[in-house]
């Protein structure tokens, strides 16, 4: 029996607010994350995913007010990214309510605290966070960028994914620029490429628009798909998620 496709809403925070752009730009307001999160929470979510988008950009911490608010109101996994650059980070958002604390930025510029984050914490905490587009330069078509897609990192994608895996990570968020927020579907060519070389949990994020965009994420490699607009601005609810992806095959909880 392979295990239940998870569904993850994702809260895109800036500010103390929800919020959600095109390709990383032009954001608009989506709400109250703590509101969002209960109403996601009482409406099936799987996991909930909570990122403060500037953080890392704006080179200061996550605020751990909004996240210890926000934990509050769930009883499924909660991972926080943003600003998360050392073992004390972590030890913080752990304490403030996080079961899982995602990496991006941080990760590329230090790879060592991956390896350190894992081996205090372990490998199930930490969530490796890939912002990735086309490159035609790089071997896998694909480059890894940081600071919420602002800056290319000169790094492959297939070579960072195992690299990260090998340092520690227990997970793999791929997130297309590409794809994110054009509402045209997930990025099936990279999920591809990135399952082909990742040994661990692949979670697809950036482009949901419709129903039928999750199963081919799935059928793609991803063992989870992630989704904000849609979720925030009400075309989709989880509950229609996930029966989509029972009706192709899917298992789902």
């Amino acid at each position: 029996m392979s295990l239940a496709v998870r569904v993850i809403p994702c809260l895109d925070v800036h500010a103390g607010r929800v919020v959600k752009g095109v390709n990383f730009v032009d954001l608009r307001d989506a709400g109250d994350p703590v509101e969002l999160a209960r109403v996601y929470d009482a409406e099936g979510a799987d996991e909930l995913c909570f990122l403060d988008i500037t953080a890392s950009s704006d080179s200061r911490e996550t605020t751990y007010d909004v996240v210890s608010r926000t934990a509050e109101q769930v009883f499924i996994p909660l991972t926080v990214g943003g600003g998360v650059r050392t073992p004390g980070d972590v030890d913080k958002l752990l304490r403030a309510g996080a079961d899982k604390v995602a990496m991006s930025t941080a990760a590329v510029e230090s790879p060592q605290a991956v390896a350190e984050i894992a081996e205090r914490f372990g490998s199930q905490v930490l969530v490796l966070s890939v912002d990735a587009r086309s490159a035609a330069g790089q071997p896998s078509g694909y480059e890894v960028t940081t600071h919420g897609g602002r800056r290319p990192a000169g790094v492959d994608l297939a070579d960072w994914v195992v690299r990260g895996c090998a340092l520690g990570a227990g997970e793999i968020l791929l997130n297309s620029i590409d794809a994110d927020g054009t509402r045209a579907g997930f990025d099936l060519d990279m999920l591809a490429a990135v399952r082909a070389v990742c040994p661990v949990p692949l979670v697809a994020s950036g482009g949901a628009g419709s129903v039928g965009h999750f199963a081919p994420a799935i059928d793609a490699g991803a063992d989870a798909v992630l989704a904000a607009s849609v979720f925030h601005f009400g075309s989709l609810r989880i509950a229609q998620v996930k029966d989509a992806l029972r009706g192709a095959g899917h298992p789902v909880r």
